[in-house]
């Protein structure tokens, strides 16, 4: 009860729009919840999700998707504080970030202060912010904010790195 799933129609926008980008892709879901973006990701050719979350519950509901799924092969679960994750534990560089942190704080705008202070980015890579707060994406100003889409309540914002 505690995670807040994507929304379905959120979730197929969202595929829609990144679809060509997921193959052969190496896919942070950051804040995972279900697990569920991460693991569409790998289903739909992502060479590699790395799935997140530091609830112990959100852990265990994650291991029963990606078992119920056959994804073992295609993914990576940490039970970790996302600045632990990103910090210590990923070594390469990511081509799809999706951050969906719990709504009503700062995480996603130090997120990403961390991603790029540890070159975890490349000029391809795309980053994805679901928010139901706006002002968040005004406040991130080290990548360029490409596209916004509203669902509702709900607004997915895309970025990419600043060129120049």
């Amino acid at each position: 009860m505690k995670t807040r799933p994507t929304l379905d129609r959120v979730k197929e926008s969202l595929f829609n729009i990144i679809q060509n980008e997921i193959p052969n892709s190496i896919f942070l879901d950051l804040f995972s919840g279900s697990g569920a973006i991460g693991l569409e990701a790998a289903s739909r050719g992502a060479k590699k999700a790395i799935l997140c979350d530091k609830s112990k519950e959100a852990i265990q509901i994650i291991k029963k998707n990606i078992e119920k799924t056959h994804l073992e092969d295609r993914t990576e679960l940490y039970q970790l504080d996302y600045e632990k994750l990103l910090k210590n534990n990923i070594k390469e560089e990511l081509d799809i970030i999706y951050i969906d942190p719990p709504y009503k704080t700062d995480y996603a705008i130090k997120a990403i202060h961390i991603i790029i202070e540890n070159k975890l980015i490349n000029e391809k890579t795309n980053i994805i912010v679901e928010t139901d707060n706006e002002e968040i994406i005004n406040q991130i100003e080290e990548i360029e904010l490409i596209d916004k889409r509203k669902y509702g309540r709900v607004t997915l914002a895309f970025f990419k790195i600043r060129k120049g």
